[in-house]
């Protein structure tokens, strides 16, 4: 890990090395849409297409966590209300599945539904049937995002989706790799931590921000 600390300056610095690695002409020419997992993959998205007329959006996802530890992440749920479970540690903590599908409602409805409005002003997620997608974020700690991303948009029933991530894990690289036609990446690593240590800064964006970047793109 200590080898690859601080090797990224920012989401504009990865961006821009992302870029070098990506097939930009097809790119413009089959239009992809660039879809966010997160509000820092947002912004690192307006830094690939800074260039390019791509639509940009963010696909909204929340965390369910385990009902006895907040910091454990046992199932994600996006705003189509597709969910993923981490099957092991629902079962590690006999978990009800009541208790995820129940959690995964009430996170759409209190969370991901008031950031839809807040964010783009009531404007539903668009289809992506038939299109090419390229999911974005600045990093990937267990790939649930990605994951969840993936399962709402392939419903979707896309003509092709691509992910692009400067820094992941080795094994949800090998993961992702068997559902999307190709995953450009600059790190794999095999004893990822956390994706602040790659980075030598990660700013917290604010609402202003999230907002500015989704009414450019609009």
């Amino acid at each position: 890990m200590q080898k690859y600390k601080n090797i990224l300056n920012d989401r504009q610095d990865a961006a821009s090395k992302l870029i070098d690695i990506m097939p930009i002409q097809k790119l413009k020419e089959e239009e992809w849409n660039i879809i966010a997992v997160s509000k820092g993959g947002l912004q690192l998205g307006s830094y690939i297409k800074e260039r390019f007329k791509n639509p940009l959006d963010i696909l909204f996802l929340e965390a369910i966590m385990a009902p006895n530890n907040s910091e454990c992440e046992v199932a994600r749920v996006s705003e189509t209300e597709e969910i993923v479970l981490n099957e092991s540690l629902i079962d590690a903590f006999e978990i009800q599945y009541d208790y995820i599908y129940g959690e995964a409602h009430r996170k759409h409805e209190e969370d991901i539904l008031s950031y839809i409005y807040q964010y783009r002003k009531g404007r539903p997620f668009p289809s992506m049937k038939n299109q090419v997608v390229l999911l974005v974020d600045e990093g990937s700690e267990t790939g649930t995002k990605f994951m969840t991303a993936l399962k709402t948009v392939l419903h979707q029933q896309p003509k092709a989706v691509y992910i692009a991530v400067p820094v992941l894990p080795s094994d949800v690289l090998e993961v992702l790799e068997m559902f999307v036609d190709d995953i450009f990446f600059l790190y794999d690593i095999d004893d990822y931590v956390e994706t602040d240590l790659y980075y030598k800064s990660l700013e917290r964006l604010d609402d202003e921000v999230i907002e500015k970047i989704l009414e450019e793109n609009r």
